[in-house]
């Protein structure tokens, strides 16, 4: 055979770059036994690569490597006229010949599929699934050479171009193939996903059927049957509404006929069909390793496979060891930071927590089977969760009602408890008790980032080993949990008992303005004492607004108000310079090391705050809590057992302002001392950068802990390790996790279930009361933040970095959060109506909409 063309039999799935994904894919599949694959044949890179050269397309695919996903015009004109100078290149002689061979080999007369395979196609990663070009039943040698070249040219269709924009793949590193197959008369064709395609659930296989060609399913022409079989045995059957059928005529081309009525109600397969279908992707799957999205027809009672390609949105299942049943509930969900994390961050998070985490796909999980089990903790988890995240306690309850999915556990068997419930005596209410823990943090901390600086080599790696277990001392200290606790503790009690008593919905959000030593409010009020420093002097503000790079405080020297407004930057940096958004993964540049990221904040806040807003804020809501408070006490007395009532209410306000603000520290102090280590092992980083031992610095941050140590140990590292570590990161930023996620991979997001909105409403967890209306923004990059004054956030999560921008906004909606995260701390200590857990809302609403949050009953409604 020639280098141009390569028959299904002579490619297996290593040949790629050769034949495409498709291409590969087909032909392993022709070499399972059982499996039965339509003939045909590829036509390889190579030809594609000829045809490319004498195209003379270098200059246009140049420029259009140079624009990006969101320059739809410029990508639409490119593209046209790179496929139209393809199109008009005649494919060479001694490349059309072979082709033409292989055709009088498989039957020139017969019809053709004609299918782009794309080198950069069904890929463990990114599947490209339509991107590029397919033509069915191509008949005659002329029409199969000529849509050879239609699908060269369908590599740079508006689609397949903005794909690879936006998946960071080069346009002159993505080679095409062709597969030319012989067409089957197809009785029925369809779609099955070895997996639910919409729970993830892996033990369930799903149909999709239709009669025809697949066409009109792929098409959207027509609403398929669709089966669902687990274990052997069909467990839902949908029929369709089978309008049209699409069907290959005699003389080349396909159309469309209207399916009579009799045969539109009856299922396209038997059950006998269904079930040994599913078999067949089971093995398929086997084959692969990995979940198939397949590709079938049906002709004279036997399965032809067509196309089988891997499912790379699925979200992977923590390895757990075993083959139990394992329920688990997302990590970053609860830390506000759903990004997927580097592994030296995920092993260094693993180090510091009170019990081992499970891991996948760049995240966190824990498995919280064993509490589900026992009686006495479940009731204790699914209270603690549905004050926090309704979302997760129904999914939970959901895994629940099956039955049989959690094994029992004996109530004295399962050893967890709720945070601070095996303390011996409550915490008194003494803001001295504050007081005393951070300065113990301070302490631990400056005594680590004392004791650090002469440390290095392995020896570097042991400190650190060691000085974990210290802050593992302070974090999970008794008083410290105790501290924390207390003010959720309280909040919960305000809302509930006053909600009962006088029909306020959550007065805590106002009886917790401006309390004391909340860090993360104050980091927020800094940064506008910052653009004080900085407002009175315009060539300062005017340097600030040209710079973009991390160098521009050595600019600020020679400059009127330079010095004053540099110190100030400074001083701000030394306190909170080691947060940043993703805050918990310890690869994540810090403000400190990358402090242009504050930049868009200081001169918002510049543009739009009068001198001493900080201190004004702060104040204004002080006196509101006061007020709310003398409010509420007033009514509480009008009440039978008034006095009783108003007493112990005081209390707990006094309780909840005493502890509510310390809820923050604890998380900065750890932040902290974690910068302090990140420092250190940066140092060793670039020795071994240095050394040659790592490409560069940052490659340690692909290294677990351990494996790091190990380097530095024996200075050798396992540089392929490094690279597949890095494209599976860059695959797991794809993924979204799931709030919760079962050992079979079913991903559950829960539901509020709720009867009482507004027509079109989006609901959300209500965490800080009050309503606003007005500009939506939905920014998904803090760093790209520019809110006006009045203006409503919208974005995915946001950790306690965010907080700087919140003293700008008016509201705040959230896809993820719970009562307690830090976004809806620091909103109700703002007074910012705010609504958390709105699934899907950087999808919903579009930037520039105007929208109503309504922060006390939990729902968004978009007005504009």
């Amino acid at each position: 055979m020639s280098g141009y063309v390569l028959e299904f039999g002579q490619i297996d799935r290593g040949q790629a770059a050769v034949v495409g994904g498709k291409g590969a894919h087909l032909g392993e599949l022709s070499r399972i036994d059982g499996v039965s694959v339509p003939a045909g044949f590829c036509v390889t890179t190579d030809a594609f690569q000829r045809v490319m050269a004498d195209a003379a397309v270098d200059e246009p695919i140049d420029r259009l490597s140079r624009l990006s996903a969101d320059d739809r015009e410029d990508i639409g004109e490119l593209g046209a006229d790179i496929r139209a100078a393809i199109e008009k290149t005649a494919i060479p002689d001694d490349v059309a010949a072979p082709i033409v061979e292989a055709l009088g080999r498989f039957g020139a007369d017969g019809g053709y599929a004609v299918r782009s395979s794309a080198t950069a196609e069904d890929l463990p990663t990114a599947s490209f699934a339509g991107q590029q070009d397919t033509y069915l039943n191509v008949t005659g040698t002329a029409a199969v050479l000529e849509h050879i070249g239609r699908c060269w040219a369908s590599l740079f269709t508006d689609r397949a171009v903005t794909y690879r924009l936006r998946n960071g793949f080069e346009h002159r590193r993505v080679g095409m193939a062709v597969v030319v197959q012989r067409m089957v008369a197809a009785e029925a064709a369809g779609v099955l996903f070895t997996v639910d395609p919409v729970t993830s659930h892996r033990g369930i296989t799903s149909i999709e059927a239709t009669v025809g060609l697949g066409e009109a399913l792929v098409s959207g022409l027509v609403n398929p049957d669709v089966y669902q079989v687990r274990g052997g045995d069909i467990v839902a059957k949908t029929v369709g509404a089978k309008q049209l059928a699409v069907h290959a005529l005699p003389g080349g081309g396909t159309r469309q006929h209207t399916i009579g009525s009799a045969q539109r109600e009856r299922p396209v397969l038997t059950d006998a069909q269904i079930v040994r279908l599913s078999a067949l992707g089971r093995q398929i799957e086997a084959h692969f390793g990995r979940p198939q999205d397949i590709e079938w027809c049906l002709a004279d009672d036997a399965f032809h496979i067509v196309q089988s390609r891997p499912i790379t949105t699925l979200f992977p299942i923590p390895d757990a060891g075993d083959d139990a049943n394992h329920v688990y509930i997302s990590v970053g969900h609860q830390q506000m930071m759903t990004d997927a994390m580097k592994p030296l961050g995920l092993s260094f998070w693993q180090l510091t927590t009170p019990r081992p985490m499970a891991e996948a796909g760049g995240r966190l999980f824990v498995d919280v089977t064993p509490i589900l089990g026992a009686a006495r903790t479940r009731a204790d988890l699914l209270g603690m969760v549905g004050r926090s995240d309704p979302l997760v306690e129904d999914a939970l309850r959901t895994v629940l009602d099956r039955g049989d999915f959690i094994p029992p556990v004996a109530d004295e068997e399962s050893t967890w408890s709720l945070p601070g419930s095996d303390a011996p005596t409550p915490i008194e209410t003494d803001p001295a008790i504050v007081d005393e823990l951070i300065e113990f943090s301070r302490a631990s901390v400056a005594a680590t980032k004392r004791r650090i600086e002469t440390k290095s080599g392995p020896g570097l790696f042991e400190f650190i080993l060691d000085d974990i277990q210290e802050l593992r001392r302070v974090q999970f200290d008794s008083r410290n949990i105790q501290a924390v606790m207390a003010g959720i503790d309280a909040t919960w009690w305000l809302n509930e008992h006053l909600g009962e008593w006088l029909g306020e919905k959550n007065p805590a959000d106002a009886l917790t303005l401006s309390v004391p030593n909340n860090v993360t409010s104050q980091m927020g009020l800094a940064l506008l004492d910052v653009a004080d420093a900085i407002r009175p002097h315009p060539e300062v503000v005017a340097h600030l607004r040209e710079s973009a790079d991390d160098d521009f405080l050595d600019g600020l020297a020679t400059l009127d108000g330079g010095p004053q407004s540099r110190d100030a930057i400074r001083e701000y940096l030394d306190t909170y310079g080691m947060r940043c958004v993703g805050e918990i993964d310890l690869t994540r540049p810090r403000w400190s090391e990358r402090p242009s990221a504050l930049l868009p904040m200081i001169l918002a806040n510049i543009d739009n705050f009068a001198p001493g807003a900080s201190r004004r804020r702060f104040e204004q809501g002080r006196r509101e809590a006061a007020r709310k408070e003398r409010e509420l006490l007033e009514r509480l007395r009008c009440l039978p057992d008034g006095e009783d009532k108003a007493a112990e209410t005081k209390r707990v306000i006094d309780r909840v302002r005493t502890f509510i603000g310390y809820r923050e520290y604890p998380k900065y102090s750890m932040i902290s001392r974690y910068f302090v280590y990140k420092r250190a092992l940066l140092g060793e980083a670039e020795r071994l950068a240095r050394a040659g031992v790592l490409a560069e610095r940052d490659d340690a941050f692909f290294l677990t802990f351990q494996e790091f140590h190990e380097a530095v140990r024996t200075n050798r590292v396992d540089r392929e390790l490094i690279r597949r570590r890095a494209d599976e990161f860059a695959a797991d930023e794809a993924l979204t996790p799931p709030r919760v996620l079962t050992s079979d991979g079913e991903a559950l997001t829960g539901a509020y279930r709720r009867d009482d909105l507004p027509v079109g409403a989006l609901v959300g967890l209500p965490v800080s009361a009050g309503t606003v209306e007005g500009r939506a923004r939905v920014i998904l990059d803090m760093a790209q933040a520019d809110p006006e004054p009045g203006d409503i956030l919208v974005t995915t999560h946001t950790d306690p970095s965010w907080s700087p921008l919140f003293v700008a906004i008016a509201g705040l909606v959230t896809e993820v959060g719970g009562l307690m995260t830090h976004g809806a701390v620091i909103a109700r200590e703002y007074g910012l109506p705010a609504v958390v857990g709105v699934e899907h809302a950087t999808r919903l609403i579009r930037d520039g909409q105007r929208i109503r949050v309504n922060g006390a009953d939990g729902y968004v409604e978009i007005l504009a």
